[in-house]
């Protein structure tokens, strides 16, 4: 399957930026395998300190822990990649920022690093709300590391927008 084209990336963007400035929200991301390509892709659109407040990546552990929270227990008995991170993750940018909506992203891109029971693809999200709600989900990615990538930037996006549905 092929990368996800620029178009596509720029149209949830914006999707995701009409969603938030609708509500008077903002956002923050936490990012570790897209190494900050939310935030970027976000801040390419015009306007979006209107409703994009920050990004935190978070590639290695330990950077996890420092600025968003991640309990260390929680790495250590699931691993960074896992919905259970994913959802620390999320919830760490909530308290960590003033935004009312943030998504995270955690996965192993590839090429190397992966195992069986964790494969390269393997992409794990967070997503969370002001409210209290606290969502998660993982899926399989195929591709190269840019197509897995361009992959996971869309369904983090895809995720929030839906729930803001």
């Amino acid at each position: 399957m092929a990368r996800v084209s620029n178009e596509e990336l720029q149209q949830l963007a914006a999707e995701l930026g009409d969603r938030l400035r609708a509500r008077g929200w903002m956002l923050a991301t936490a990012e570790s395998c897209t190494g900050g390509w939310v935030g970027q892709l976000l801040t390419a659109l015009p306007g979006s300190s209107q409703w994009y407040e920050r990004g935190f990546i978070t590639y290695a552990n330990a950077a996890k822990i420092e600025m968003l929270g991640v309990p260390t227990e929680t790495l250590d008995q699931y691993g960074a990649v896992s919905e259970e991170t994913a959802s620390a993750m999320a919830a760490g940018a909530l308290a960590h920022s003033h935004a009312q909506a943030t998504l995270a992203i955690s996965g192993i891109a590839g090429p190397g690093g992966g195992t069986p029971q964790k494969p390269v693809g393997l992409v794990c999200y967070g997503w969370a709300l002001e409210d209290g709600t606290l969502m998660s989900s993982t899926c399989r990615l195929d591709g190269d590391r840019e197509e897995i990538r361009s992959r996971a930037v869309a369904a983090a996006l895809r995720g929030l927008i839906d729930l803001l549905e």
